[in-house]
Formats: C-alpha cells, sequence, structure tokens
C-alpha cells in the first residue's frame, strides 16, 4: 500500500510550480499554444491506437455492467457534482465548485481501471470494454453536459467548440483507431514510451494553462485552505461513489468479479481526457483553477483504489487458500 504521490503526479505539481514562478510570456505564448494543440491531437491518436477491437468485443457482450457503469460516470457523478456546487457548504471560490462538476461529467479513466481491476481479481475483457466505451463516450457527452450543467457556451459559440472537440479529439482518435493495423504491434512493444507520450502532452497543457491562470491571478483565489477544502471533497466524492457502486453492484445480482470491475470502472475520472477538453471548453484564464479539482481528484483516486485492490486481492487469496488447505487435509 502507497500513500505517497507517484512520480508523474510529483512532476505534475512541479508543473504547477513551474508555470506559477516562471510562466509562459510574450511570443512564447502563442508558440506554447500550438505545440500544445499538437500535443493533444498526438495523445487521441495514441490512446484510438491503443484500442483493440479484439478485446472490446471480448467483453461487449456484459451490456447490463456497461449499462451500470456509464450510468455511475455520467448520472450518478454529475448529480453529486451539482449537488455539492448548490449546497456550496465552504466559502471558496465559485470556480472551484464549477471545477467540481467538471470533475464530475468527464469520463472514466482506461489504464489505471483496467490495472486495478486486474490486479483485484476482477473482468478483465469487461473492463477494457467498459473504460474504453467511457472514453469514447465522453468525447460527445462531457461536452454537452458542460452545456447543460455549467451554462458554458464558450466566447465564440457552442458549434465552433464542437468543431474543435471533433478536429482536436475525435479526429486523432479515430485515425489512431484506423491505423492499428500497421502500427498496432510497435505500440505494444513501446508502451512504456507511449506512456511517456501521454504524459507529456498532459504536462506541457498543465503548463500552458496554469500560465495563463498564474497571469490572471490564480494563487490569489486559492490558498492553503482551498486546496484543504478540495482533498477533503475529493475524498468525500470518490467515498460516495465507491459505496453506491459497491453495494448496488450487490444488489443487483452481479458476480465478484464484475462488482470489482464496476467499482474500478464506475468511480475513476479522466485526467488525460480532461485537462485536454477544458482546454477547448473554457476561457484560457479559468482553465488553471477549473483542473485544479481534477488534479487533486486524480490522486485521491489513485492511492485509495490502490489499497481497495489490495483488500480484493487479498480476499480472493484467501478463499483460494481455503479450498486448497482442505484439499491437502484429505
Amino acid at each position: 500500500m502507497r500513500f505517497l504521490p507517484d512520480r508523474f503526479t510529483l512532476t505534475l505539481i512541479a508543473t504547477v510550480l513551474l508555470a506559477s514562478f516562471l510562466p509562459a510570456r510574450g511570443e512564447f505564448v502563442g508558440w506554447l499554444n500550438t505545440l500544445t494543440i499538437a500535443a493533444i491531437a498526438l495523445l487521441f491518436f495514441m490512446h484510438g491506437a491503443k484500442l483493440s477491437r479484439e478485446a472490446i468485443l471480448a467483453g461487449s457482450n456484459n451490456w447490463r455492467l456497461h449499462l451500470w457503469v456509464m450510468f455511475s460516470t455520467f448520472i450518478i457523478f454529475p448529480a453529486l457534482g451539482v449537488l455539492f456546487k448548490w449546497w456550496s457548504p465552504v466559502n471558496v471560490s465559485p470556480e472551484l465548485y464549477s471545477g467540481f462538476i467538471y470533475l464530475c461529467i468527464l469520463p472514466a479513466t482506461v489504464q489505471s481501471a483496467i490495472a486495478f481491476t486486474s490486479l483485484a481479481g476482477g473482468n478483465v475483457a469487461a473492463a477494457v470494454c467498459s473504460a474504453s466505451a467511457s472514453s469514447l463516450l465522453g468525447i460527445f457527452v462531457s461536452p454537452l453536459l458542460v452545456g447543460l450543467l455549467m451554462n458554458v457556451h464558450g466566447e465564440t459559440g457552442s458549434l465552433q467548440q464542437v468543431g474543435s472537440i471533433v478536429l482536436q479529439l475525435l479526429v486523432p482518435f479515430v485515425a489512431g483507431h484506423l491505423s492499428r493495423p500497421l502500427i498496432g504491434k510497435w505500440i505494444e512493444r513501446n508502451r512504456k514510451l507511449i506512456g511517456k507520450t501521454d504524459q507529456t502532452s498532459i504536462l506541457l497543457v498543465v503548463y500552458a494553462a496554469f500560465s495563463e491562470a498564474v497571469t490572471h491571478g490564480i494563487w490569489h483565489q486559492v490558498g492553503i485552505g482551498s486546496l484543504v477544502f478540495i482533498v477533503v471533497g475529493s475524498l468525500v466524492l470518490l467515498t460516495i461513489v465507491l459505496v453506491v457502486n459497491t453495494y448496488m453492484a450487490r444488489w443487483l445480482g452481479f458476480s465478484k468479479a464484475d462488482e470489482i470491475t464496476i467499482v474500478f470502472c464506475g468511480s475513476k475520472k479522466s485526467l488525460a481526457n480532461g485537462i485536454p477538453m477544458a482546454n477547448i471548453l473554457f476561457p484560457a484564464s479559468t482553465v488553471g483553477i477549473m483542473v485544479l479539482p481534477l488534479m487533486v481528484f486524480h490522486q485521491v483516486q489513485l492511492m485509495t483504489c490502490a489499497v481497495l485492490a489490495r483488500r480484493y486481492q487479498k480476499k480472493q487469496q484467501e478463499k483460494q487458500a481455503v479450498p486448497n488447505a482442505e484439499t491437502a487435509r484429505g
């Protein structure tokens, strides 16, 4: 069980600090924005290329499981986010509450949801299908929910936003997936390199977003108290969703393997999708503060689910040990 932040999270924090002390200024901003757009396109191209149709088809027949995961991701989470903002228990910047709503409408992660499901002994084929479908649906559903729940339509109109999302996210994703027969084997051999490319793309977007936010005074709006509020809010939100998914999976009669898949696929939110999408959906001056809850929730969900996956794994091992001991005695 590891409670310390992982290396990527530490790098993410370092990037925020770099942007805080050395934000992009002048002509460098235009160059950085162009590089960021290219990095986002590459990120979603690689997402598409990694998506295996065979794995998706293997787990696609478990429609009840996928339906509940989508319900948890795009209905339960957003409802909790809206209730949280309506309640507003702490007097902090309104943008932070909006950031929680944005966090709640995002799709699930792919890599960590599958990894935790596998570690805990869940239905991996179903997890691949569910997490991938969530990521793809999120390209369409999340922007619609932003417009519906956050009343955000952009400075130049929602039609142009849709065009930007299609051009920067969907087109590279589809191109990557169609290219899989040509580059699929290379992708499989170089998954670590692809992971580094994903992380670099996210870091670029974070640096650009926080550079803009710093020049607009983000750290005058967000202090230590606000950061503590984000951490506590993330813990409460994740706990509620984990409990609801666990008990609903049991009440609906899912197997233990399917329950594990529901718990891990239905409780995740994607940093890889959320930060690039925020860069398109929100004014540049607000992106930094809007993604703060997402960045904190990302680490909270990794640490919490790592502990939970180990507990599931231990229980599975104990159950297997009992029959083996009885066989040995017999």
